[in-house]
């Protein structure tokens, strides 16, 4: 028997359905996607001694492939399909898993030749794990890896009521350090994988906090709180972070199957078990001369044809320019593409004062002939619609948030908060308003920056009642957007916005945008 072996550990994350190396939104051969990445796992099963292949969630949504997949109800589903070819050991349910329904959800995971785990969702019915909390991968020499799940609770925060049913979201932390110690304890183990989808609070050199409180992501309290934990896989954040840190391997591979995460770890036999030796941490890029697998792009050829089909379908014409140019000062006052997403919702709503993000600075925004394309580029999210009461006090307060989008710099120039940056570019959580007029000035103190508040030309009072438009995310408070938690809901509108912008170009299919210069951000 050898005395030495090494296992390498092969680590995907927030994939959001991209096989094909595009997003749709430029050419075809992107560095990113799933048949690109089968290139680099093929690659490096073929280099290792042993091999796992892990999946960290958020894979089934996020590109319109998924999108008209999930909507055409089209006959299989293509990023399972390729993951079945490319046989992964093991997946875990991440946040967006659920943004299409139970169902859809169900259906993937039974599609699966390979286990979905999340030892933290838990069936409200039976009291117990809705999927494996973990798995044990026996592989050569005898050597037993415990591969543990676990997912971020937060997702009730964000997501449909109806999507998530039945369900408890247990926490993160407390549930990770349950299980290992009962792996520990249970399993004779020489290798302990924890797989979460989610990521950091704090900066892994120095401790510092990243991010609000919000015990959304808790990966630094997992490295630096539970002990025996080998590797910790963990995405969500869509950073790109790959350090051995103490004892612990920590990976964390981007979006959209930018890079492949990799693990390799060197173990010795001894007279009392296996014990690892060493550990080694990289990612491996995914660029645009890695070629993508024939066999993963054949498994989704006929769903990515029909996407592309479905992308190209004339919808509507905006006669006028709602394309976006330069997403920073977009935000700096009134813009016709903003001020468009606003009319569509408060006529959808019935209401009279909304809000909505720029939620990527890839949007390319409207002109003439508008196709399925631009509008899955530009409204990149499954979301609803809720209308909420909201007071004065609540305007006010969530306009004092999405100012903290700005700082001013040492040499007086205004700028985007770093917080905004890092750990991961979060654009969508800056809201621009229509309905109402207002004014922000960087220049003063955090939460004195709204210096201008009106309605009907008259001043907002506190006390002051309004129903307010907003996607099902801000209303749930996603974004730290507290002031908008447990409000009176008025009406949710359960269609996808998406659908709800095709349906608006439906009844006008000849748009001539109006506007209206309603707020402005100064310092």
């Amino acid at each position: 028997m050898l005395d030495r072996h090494t296992i390498t550990i092969l680590a995907t994350s927030d994939i959001h359905g991209h096989v094909y190396p595009t997003t749709y939104r430029g050419n075809t051969n992107q560095p990113l996607g799933l048949a690109k990445l089968a290139t680099l796992i093929r690659n490096e099963r073929a280099k290792a001694q042993d091999s796992l292949l892990i999946d960290n969630g958020d894979v089934i949504q996020g590109s319109p492939m998924m999108y008209h997949y999930h909507n055409a109800s089209l006959p299989r589903n293509p990023i399972i399909k390729a993951m079945n070819q490319l046989e992964f050991d093991a997946s875990v349910i991440g946040n967006h898993e659920f943004n299409f329904g139970s169902q859809a959800l169900d259906d993937a995971v039974n599609a699966s030749r390979f286990p979905w785990l999340s030892a933290n969702i838990i069936d409200r019915e039976y009291h117990k794990p809705r999927y494996k909390p973990y798995i044990i991968k026996q592989i050569e020499n005898g050597l037993r890896v415990a591969i543990l799940g676990i997912t971020t609770h937060y997702i009730p925060n964000w997501e449909k009521p109806d999507h998530i049913e039945h369900l408890e979201f247990q926490d993160a932390y407390e549930t990770t350090k349950r299980w290992v110690t009962y792996i520990q304890e249970n399993e004779a183990i020489d290798l302990l994988i924890v797989s979460y989808h989610g990521g950091f609070e704090r900066d892994l050199a120095t401790g510092e906090l990243t991010e609000a409180q919000t015990g959304e992501n808790q990966g630094y309290l997992l490295l630096n709180e539970i002990d025996g934990i080998d590797v910790l896989l963990t995405g969500h954040q869509h950073r790109k972070l790959a350090e051995v840190i103490d004892q612990t391997a920590v990976i964390q591979p981007g979006v959209n199957g930018e890079s492949l995460g990799k693990v390799t770890v060197h173990l010795t036999k001894t007279s009392s078990g296996w014990m690892v030796q060493d550990k080694e941490c990289e990612l491996v890029p995914v660029e645009e001369a890695t070629p993508a697998s024939p066999e993963i792009l054949i498994a989704a050829h006929q769903a990515h044809h029909d996407t592309e089909t479905w992308l190209d379908q004339p919808i509507g014409h905006i006669d006028g320019d709602l394309s976006v140019k330069d997403p920073f000062n977009l935000r700096l006052s009134t813009h016709p593409l903003i001020a468009f997403i606003n009319q569509v919702q408060m006529e959808e709503a019935n209401v009279d004062i909304s809000l909505t993000s720029l939620f990527h600075d890839e949007s390319p925004g409207f002109k003439g002939a508008v196709t399925m394309r631009e509008i899955v580029n530009n409204y990149i999210y499954p979301n609803t619609l809720v209308v909420l009461e909201l007071t004065g006090k609540d305007i006010k307060q969530a306009l004092e948030k999405s100012a903290n989008y700005f700082k001013v710099d040492d040499h007086n120039k205004l700028v985007i908060n770093p917080t905004y940056l890092y750990p991961k570019p979060a654009p969508y959580n800056y809201d621009m308003w229509a309905g109402i007029d207002y004014q922000l000035d960087i220049s003063k103190p955090e939460g004195q920056r709204v210096t201008k508040l009106h309605y009907l030309n008259v001043p907002i009072k506190e006390n002051d009642d309004f129903e307010v438009v907003m996607n099902n995310y801000r209303a749930s408070g996603g974004g730290d957007f507290d002031m908008f938690k447990n409000k009176r809901i008025i009406k949710e509108i359960q269609t996808d916005m998406t659908e709800l912008l095709v349906d608006y170009f439906t009844r006008h299919p000849y748009v001539i945008p109006e506007l209206k210069t309603n707020f402005i951000v100064t310092h």
